[in-house]
């Protein structure tokens, strides 16, 4: 995963009645600040407009202006007020900015309070917001209502800030891929694509019969066979595992791979059951585990909403997503379960890098030997987002929470990659799903991000998103 950073512009904001030579220096702090915290930043030039801020109407069509030329530039806008500012101007400037916005206010100082050094951020601050309000303009306003752009509590904003546009740049014109058929007996991860649509998500559909007609047609000798190969002998533990299933896996991932490129998937969910197995003779987990490893977002099972899930949790954290069932209660323990699933959990997420195993269940059905593809470790202990999506009459909606693996122990015959995870209120949480008709699988990500990804779905991008944890 390449955790890349927002790249924002920066708009500042003026009113006359105030000190503009406080501009200058915020036009040079907030630029370094947001530098050195690793993003790019645009601004106009000081000499585009008055003090180098926008106040009057022109000035914010001059902004506007600056905006639509450099469009696809930027991930979020920052609107910082040096002072009160005026709300028209920024009105023209940011009514069509299409991104993320984060309004800045600068406080006060106790010892500056004299009319030529005074702000009134503070209450300019709230009359921005409010005219935002009455227009429509979506933006993120957070606490404190006042903070320094060179203080730890503004660089905690930014991250948070960064993350939400992560998601909402992201989303917006995702592309999905649902690679063969639901699996008849799974109505559980059933799908509305037309509301994916209406929502800017588009679902590609493929049948496994070409998949499988491409596989035949991979030499083995090509440069793409071989990178393969050599990617997957370096990801985990192959011992014992039959040259030809290797050979069939190698030859998998290599067409999954040109699908993902050639449809401009963002994720993909893949029907890995039961076809692979009687006609393979393999299971795609570790292939499935290694994509999202990458941060290509690969759910099990064809469940495109916890494929449209892991990619929003992804963005978010930087970090690669999985998708797992709620399977076992822990003992008595009310607050933990085991999350589990048969070896699709990206490696970064593991103890170990894991080994390859004939899939323990499928063989009851298929017969031993004839699923080999399963990636058999422990997920780590760390503090995780959790989430999942699902269509209902023409509405996408989320649950999100928040959690840690712990180091309690699961069995050593337990099979197939899993975690002991400790929940808060896991009963409500639970209730939630089965009483809002959720997927038997859950997403997860590091990190406690459950608010900036609850921020970007809801505010941003129209989502409806419960927070279950609350009981």
């Amino acid at each position: 995963m390449v955790d890349k950073k927002t790249t924002f512009a920066l708009c500042f904001g003026n009113r006359g009645f105030f000190p503009a030579s406080l501009i200058a220096t915020a036009r040079e702090e907030l630029s370094r600040v947001l530098k050195a915290w690793g993003h790019d930043v645009l601004m106009p030039g000081a000499d585009a407009t008055r003090c180098g801020a926008v106040e009057t109407p022109r000035e914010g069509q001059v902004y506007a202006n600056f905006l639509r030329e450099n469009r696809g530039r930027f991930g979020g806008i920052i609107l910082c007020l040096p002072n009160f500012g005026d709300e028209t101007g920024a009105v023209t400037a940011l009514k069509d900015a299409g991104v993320p916005i984060l309004v800045q206010a600068y406080p006060d100082d106790l010892d500056k309070m004299a009319p030529e050094t005074r702000r009134d951020a503070f209450c300019g601050k709230i009359s921005i917001m409010d005219v935002f309000q009455q227009y429509g303009i979506r933006f993120t306003a957070l606490k404190p209502h006042v903070v320094s752009p060179s203080s730890d509590r503004f660089k905690a904003n930014v991250d948070y800030f960064d993350r939400v546009c992560r998601v909402v740049n992201g989303m917006q014109g995702m592309v999905v891929g649902a690679i063969g058929a639901r699996t008849t007996a799974f109505k559980t991860v059933r799908i509305d694509e037309v509301a994916l649509q209406r929502h800017g998500i588009t679902m590609e559909t493929l049948d496994l019969s070409g998949v499988f007609a491409r596989m035949k047609a991979v030499q083995s000798g090509t440069e793409g066979y071989k990178a393969k190969a050599e990617t997957l002998k370096r990801y985990t533990s192959w011992k014992g595992v039959p040259g030809e299933a290797f050979d069939r896996i190698v030859r998998l991932g290599v067409v999954l791979d040109a699908i993902i490129e050639e449809y401009g998937m963002a994720a993909i969910a893949l029907r890995c059951w039961i076809e692979l197995q009687e006609q393979l003779g393999i299971s795609p987990c570790v292939l499935m585990g290694e994509l999202n490893n990458r941060g290509i977002p690969a759910a099990c099972e064809v469940d495109v909403g916890n494929a449209v899930a892991m990619y929003a949790l992804g963005l978010a954290s930087g970090e690669p997503a999985a998708c797992l069932d709620w399977n076992n209660n822990y003992g008595e323990e009310d607050n933990k379960c085991i999350l589990f699933h048969c070896g699709p959990v990206p490696k970064g997420l593991m103890t170990d890098r894991g080994r390859i195993a004939d899939h323990a269940i499928l063989a009851n059905t298929v017969g031993a030997g004839c699923s080999y593809g399963c990636h058999v470790g422990r997920i780590a202990p760390f503090d995780f987002t959790f989430g999942s999506m699902l269509t209902d009459a023409g509405r996408l909606r989320f649950y999100l929470g928040q959690g840690r693996f712990t180091e309690d122990k699961i069995p050593a015959e337990f099979f197939g990659c899993a975690g002991v995870a400790e929940i808060v209120n896991l009963q409500d949480v639970l209730l939630h799903v089965g009483h809002n008709g959720y997927r038997h699988h859950v997403s997860v990500t590091p990190g406690l991000i459950q608010a900036p990804v609850r921020e970007a779905l809801e505010r941003y991008l129209g989502f409806e998103v419960a927070l279950p944890q609350r009981g």
